[in-house]
């Protein structure tokens, strides 16, 4: 695809979650699809008729098997948020059909135990997780992303 194909392009409406334990880490995920470190936050799209905030709750349990009633919804990005992807992944990721995402991204306390995280998932996306340092989340996600993630950090800086 060339530059011109790839920006008339639409984005592609999903949400994010920033899982934050008791201690204020992170859940970061290792995309199971990559073998090099691919770690990344859950997210995923909104099915019609869904809400973001229903859609976010949906994809927590789907990507990570935690459900509702573990987690308190702290706070939630005040616009959508964008990402490009790189040009050489456009034609691979969901057919070609995006250019990136635009992302409503929640900020959900945990309140259960590491034992209820369950990565084996029915469909699962994720090969290992781990808690990480908020301090520590950029400088581990893939470079496409990691503007994203800087931007969740500033606006959700007062609960982390």
């Amino acid at each position: 695809m060339t530059p011109d194909q790839i920006a008339a392009l639409p984005y592609r409406a999903c949400v994010g979650v920033m899982l934050v334990n008791a201690a204020g880490d992170v859940f970061v995920g290792q995309r199971i699809d990559n073998t090099a470190p691919a770690w990344q936050m859950p997210q995923g799209g909104i099915d019609p008729g869904e809400s973001p905030l229903e859609a976010a709750l949906r994809e927590l349990g789907e990507e990570i098997g935690v459900s509702a009633d573990l987690v308190r919804i702290e706070a939630e990005t005040a616009d959508w948020v964008r990402y490009d992807l790189p040009h050489d992944l456009v034609p691979r990721i969901w057919k070609g059909r995006y250019r990136g995402q635009e992302q409503k991204w929640f900020l959900l306390r945990f309140a259960g135990r590491d034992d209820q995280i369950d990565i084996a998932t029915e469909h699962p996306e994720f090969s290992e997780w781990r808690w990480l340092p908020a301090a520590d989340l950029v400088d581990n996600i893939v470079p496409f992303k990691r503007d994203v993630y800087r931007r969740l950090l500033a606006e959700f800086e007062d609960h982390l």
